[in-house]
Order: structure tokens, then C-alpha cells, then sequence
């Protein structure tokens, strides 16, 4: 999209309203609304924002920084139109008061992991698929845990009463450029998975990133809430970001697919996944960022805990889907819907590359259940087991030495450094579980 045309569709859909969306380091959408008269200068590049204030940029004396829009990511918002007035916004990288690409911005390392994997030959293309639930509100608008549903996998009306908002919300996202695939209700109670097409990495994370602000603002109008928590309810199965990756050649060809392999992947498919399986448990902190994702991670939910790979076993972390030629992909199933996606790509994507670089094997395809495997089972299988706690995964993060390139100085310090704050926060508090389990005993 041109710069003509987007100010031609502000004219045509009387849009009066417009947003300049980025994202910091910890996959929060930000943004500053400008009226109709600064879009020009907005189109430009040219309006700046205290940089200062957001959590891991820059200090107070680095504060003044600038907005430079993506024109394909413009996009009007259906749900803002009032009295024939709309409102449309468009994704931005940040730029230092210089005019130089800023490094603490994830959309511009992402740009920066992408490049370099185009000097090896490859490009990117991901698929995510983000469950979420939606809760009933109190009387206050605030959130509970009570479902609005007592459906389950694949439910029909009437016990899936969410059916009028989750159509709302495809409708929405058709709207704004988006190609739905497939939406159903979830294994658990609430909750509810939307699909749409795979696309090249960095729009992927603009469309994982629109996908969940598009969910949360239809259910507000519905009067729910939509979380992406992982794990919001004991003894259910929590929401994943299970994620369709695949390399493709320069030449648009899939570099995962070879017609004369037993399953039709080719080395480079299997270097990958070897990569993918040597760096999982030291890209799982930015996969799985929160203290609550480690709630998710745990046998007998569904989740994969354990690093192994299939081309048809679910409880592998790694599986690979049936489809073949184009379609030929891997599908890691560890990340929930709460890491920041340009973050997530470029850490699954350099520890692919280091199998690709380094011809790595993975071990053999995992047919059997890995839930019901003895300890001595996995060992021989060489299965290893994802971090248990968000501590773990940070020491793990921190070990990893594609961890600092992959996400440049910057982002590494100041990410590490918050998530080892959240986890202290954690170790400190005096949980709920405790006053029952302890109180009235000692």
C-alpha cells in the first residue's frame, strides 16, 4: 500500500481518527491517537513520543523518539465507526531522535533476525494459533474466572453461548485484511481458538499482535473478557500459541519439503528441528514469559513439556503436520499467547538456523505417548524436559548462546533483568494457597 492510497481510503471511509501502534519488549500494543489534521505528518514518520515512559526503551535523557509507519499494516477499525466517523491505525518501528532504527524495538530486530536469514537463503513464514478465554464480568466491570459456557471441544449452539462474539470477531478481523481459516470452541470451559492464514514472520506478528487486541476489544462490547493467560483455572487445560513454521528458498520454494524423503522433509526440515529441539529450553522464557506459563507447562493437560518430535504425536513439543509440498512445515507447541511474538519468532527461528548452520540431526521421530514413558524411556529416547518455572527458563536464557544475538543487547538486558524482578516479586509473595495449607495448621 502507498502513501496515495492510504490517504485516499482516510478520505473515501471519512476517517477522522488515527492510531500509530507499536510494541515494546514485552508484547504490549502502545499507541498514540492523532486527529485527521497530523495524518499527514504521522504518514511521514514524522511525529515523535517520550520513549522514556515505556518499560524497557530508553532513560529520560535517550526520551524523544519517532514513530515510522508500515503502510501495508494500515487497517481501519470497525468497531470504532460512530455517526459515519472511523477511525483506522497503522503499525510503526521506532526510530532514535537520529533517525536510525531503534534496537530496543522488537518489530525492528525482528526486521533485523529476517535479514540475516535471507543472507543464508530463507525467509520465514509462521502460522500461530492463540487460545484464549472469555469470562463473565462482576457487577464493577472487572474480570472473574466464571465461563460464560459450559461447552467443550467443538460444541454447538446452545452450549457454546460465545458464538455471537467469536462471529463478531471474525467479522472484524475480515475486515481489516485478515484470512480466517477455521474458529471452534476449545477443550475447556470458555475458552475458544480463531485460525487464520500463515504469513511471512514479521506480518505474522502484526497479525498475532492484531489478533489479540482485536479479540479483547469485541468481547468488551459483549461485556466479557477476554484473557490470553495461560493458565487462568487449575485442573483444565490452559491456552497455547501452538506455532506453524517453515523456511522457504528465495526462489518461493518450501526448503522443508523433499518428495523422495520416507516423510517427505527434507535435511534442511530436519537440521531445523534439531535446532529447534537443542535451543528449546533456552528460547522458553521468551516463549513462555510468564510465571503463570509454567503452570501450563505440566504433564497431563494436553501441554508439551517434553523436547521431542513427531510427525503425528501431540504430546511431542515439535510436531509435524500431514500437509506436504507448500504446506510442508513444523509446528512447535510449547508458546502461549502471551510472548511477544517478534521476540518468539526470532528465537525459534536462530535456533532452527543453528541446526541448519551446523548440519545438526535431530534424534529419532517420538511415536509412543511421552506421558506414559518411564524416566529411563525419555533418557533413552534423548527427550529433555522444559524449564518448570520462569526462574528456570531465565537461567536457561541466559545460558543460551544464541540468547544476546538474537535479540541484541539491548532487549536481552532489559528483558532479562524485568522477568528476573517478576520471578522475585513471585518468590516473595504470600500466595492464597499457602493461608489455607498452612494457617490453620501451624
Amino acid at each position: 500500500m502507498t502513501r496515495d492510497e492510504i490517504l485516499e481510503i482516510i478520505e473515501d471511509e471519512n476517517i477522522h481518527f488515527f492510531r500509530l501502534q507499536f510494541v515494546d519488549i514485552f508484547g504490549f500494543m502502545k499507541n498514540v491517537a492523532l486527529p485527521k489534521s497530523q495524518i499527514g505528518k504521522a504518514l511521514d514518520g514524522n511525529i515523535m513520543f517520550d520513549g522514556s515512559s515505556i518499560d524497557g526503551f530508553v532513560r529520560i535523557n535517550e526520551s524523544d523518539m519517532y514513530l515510522k509507519p508500515d503502510y501495508n499494516t494500515f487497517a481501519v477499525m470497525p468497531w470504532r465507526s460512530r455517526n459515519g466517523v472511523a477511525a483506522a491505525r497503522i503499525i510503526c518501528d521506532v526510530y532514535k531522535h537520529d533517525n536510525t532504527p531503534f534496537e530496543g524495538c522488537p518489530r525492528v530486530n525482528l526486521k533485523r533476525v529476517l535479514a540475516e536469514a535471507k543472507e543464508l537463503g530463507y525467509t520465514m513464514n509462521v502460522g500461530t494459533e492463540a487460545e484464549f478465554f472469555l469470562f463473565e464480568q462482576d457487577e464493577k466491570g472487572l474480570p472473574t474466572t466464571v465461563t460464560n459456557d459450559v461447552a467443550g471441544y467443538f460444541s454447538l449452539d446452545p452450549e457454546d453461548k460465545a458464538n455471537d462474539c467469536r462471529r463478531e470477531i471474525i467479522e472484524t478481523l475480515e475486515q481489516m485484511g485478515f484470512e480466517i481459516e477455521a474458529s471452534h470452541h476449545e477443550v475447556s470451559e470458555g475458552q475458544h481458538e480463531i485460525n487464520f492464514k500463515y504469513a511471512d514472520a514479521l506480518t505474522a506478528a502484526d497479525n498475532t499482535v492484531t489478533f489479540k487486541w482485536v479479540v479483547k476489544s469485541i468481547a468488551q462490547k459483549y461485556k466479557l473478557h477476554a484473557t490470553f493467560m495461560p493458565k487462568p483455572i487449575f485442573g483444565i487445560n490452559g491456552s497455547g500459541m501452538h506455532t506453524n513454521q517453515s523456511l522457504f528458498n528465495l526462489d518461493g520454494t518450501n526448503a522443508f519439503f523433499d518428495e523422495s524423503d520416507p516423510l517427505q522433509l527434507s535435511k534442511v526440515a530436519y537440521a531445523y528441528i534439531a535446532g529447534a529441539l537443542k535451543g528449546a529450553r533456552g528460547f522458553a522464557a521468551v516463549t513462555n514469559p510468564l510465571v503463570n506459563s509454567y503452570k501450563r507447562l505440566v504433564p497431563g493437560y494436553e501441554a508439551p513439556v517434553y523436547a521431542a518430535w513427531s510427525a503425528s504425536n501431540r504430546s511431542a513439543l515439535i510436531r509435524i503436520p500431514a500437509s506436504r509440498g507448500l504446506s510442508t512445515r513444523t509446528e512447535i507447541r510449547c508458546p502461549d499467547p502471551t510472548c511477544n511474538p517478534y521476540l518468539a519468532f526470532a528465537m525459534m527461528l536462530n535456533s532452527g538456523l543453528d541446526g541448519v548452520k551446523n548440519n545438526l540431526t535431530p534424534p529419532p521421530e517420538v511415536k509412543k505417548d511421552i506421558f506414559k514413558m518411564t524416566a529411563a524411556e525419555m533418557v533413552e529416547a534423548n527427550i529433555s524436559v522444559m524449564p518448570g518455572s520462569l526462574k528456570e527458563a531465565i537461567d536457561e536464557l541466559k545460558a543460551n548462546p544464541i540468547s544476546r544475538p538474537t535479540l541484541g543487547d539491548h532487549i536481552y538486558e532489559k528483558y532479562v533483568a524485568a522477568k528476573e524482578k517478576e520471578w522475585d516479586s513471585y518468590r516473595i509473595a504470600v500466595t492464597d494457597w499457602e493461608i489455607r495449607e498452612y494457617l490453620s495448621v501451624y
